[in-house]
């Protein structure tokens, strides 16, 4: 017998409170599979996302980063960074508003991240000349100007974002913001109005990843640029804009048909095309007609070890390609600003 699949819109009028809308970020572990993700990356090992070679270099600087992400949250602990005050966060939940809001008043624990980071980054092994060279001009940075760019990297401001500086910046307000949203319960966090913004603290996702095991199993869900909480939103649905008539899914060997539709077909005609390890669907550009902007998702179906950051990172090729054919970005990665933009 052949189970009938669910069309988009029976999609959404499925019972949410089955599906795990909310997952929360695991900083102690989170950064430290990222940083090898990164490395195999770098090296090309990664089926479905072929790497340019003038690419390798800065993946391998962003594993070194990944590390220091990971040597600070261990060295501060669970709950390294604390949370804002019960009146806040209850604020906050009765508003609707993202409880750990990203262009909110920073806590003061985050330079002490920010700390660490430079000086595991210091420490580093096997590290590329370059590094040494961006831990001095770290160190030297006024506190001034530090607040200065996590005000740019937070409001997404391309101004006042020194390229150079940035990634790190951006890598110390990551693991800062995973430390406070990990303390929270995802059972509390409220959806925002809007679906396409982090229920969390607010900010853009960097892509969207299909999930597998347990109640996530097949799911969708947008992976947030900077507190790395991960939320849901059906899939065929614009990310950017929550329009669903004019969705694509372009890859690196052409356009892929509505995953859905196409296995209905397949469904009605009895037969299957859902196949697992498929490399050509590890990663994707999902694009919109109605805005004119791509987003990408990966699928843990095709690739277990899929990292939505380090895999947005590492497909940089798929960018140019969709953007050639016309599509916008529809967010950055706050580990990439590139000099033409800054």
């Amino acid at each position: 017998m052949v189970q009938r699949l669910l069309q988009p819109g029976e999609i959404e009028a499925l019972d949410h409170n089955a599906i795990p809308r909310l997952l929360l970020p695991q900083p102690a572990t989170l950064f430290s599979a990222r940083a090898k993700r990164l490395r195999q990356l770098a090296a090309g090992e990664v089926p479905g996302i072929p790497v340019e070679d003038a690419l390798r270099g800065y993946l391998s600087l962003m594993a070194h980063v990944a590390d220091a992400q990971h040597a600070a949250v261990a060295a501060l602990g669970r709950e390294g960074v604390a949370l804002p005050d019960d009146a806040s966060l209850k604020l906050a939940h009765d508003h609707n508003m993202p409880p750990l809001p990203a262009t909110g008043a920073r806590p003061a624990a985050w330079r002490t991240v920010f700390a660490r980071l430079v000086e595991a980054l210091a420490a580093a092994g096997n590290a590329p000349p370059q590094l040494a060279a961006a831990v001095a001009t770290l160190r030297a940075m006024p506190e001034a100007e530090l607040e200065g760019i996590a005000d740019a990297i937070l409001g997404n401001f391309d101004e006042g974002a020194d390229p150079l500086r940035a990634p790190f910046v951006a890598a110390a307000l990551q693991a800062s913001w995973s430390l406070m949203a990990a303390q929270l319960d995802a059972a509390w966090a409220q959806p925002l109005m809007t679906g396409t913004l982090c229920p969390v603290c607010g900010s853009h996702p960097v892509a969207s990843v299909v999930r597998i095991g347990g109640q996530s199993q097949g799911y969708r869900y947008l992976h947030c640029s900077v507190c790395e909480s991960e939320w849901h939103m059906v899939r065929v649905k614009c990310s950017c804009c929550e329009a669903n008539g004019k969705i694509a899914y372009q890859g690196l060997v052409g356009q892929d048909a509505d995953p859905v539709g196409e296995n209905i077909a397949a469904a009605k005609e009895g037969r299957t095309v859902h196949k697992a390890n498929d490399p050509d669907k590890v990663a994707r550009a999902e694009t919109c007609d109605d805005c004119g902007t791509y987003r990408k998702i990966f699928n843990q179906e095709h690739d277990y070890d899929v990292d939505p950051l380090a895999d947005d990172l590492g497909s940089m090729l798929l960018d140019v390609l969709v953007s050639e054919a016309g599509y916008a970005r529809a967010s950055g990665n706050p580990l990439l600003w590139l000099k033409e933009n800054a």
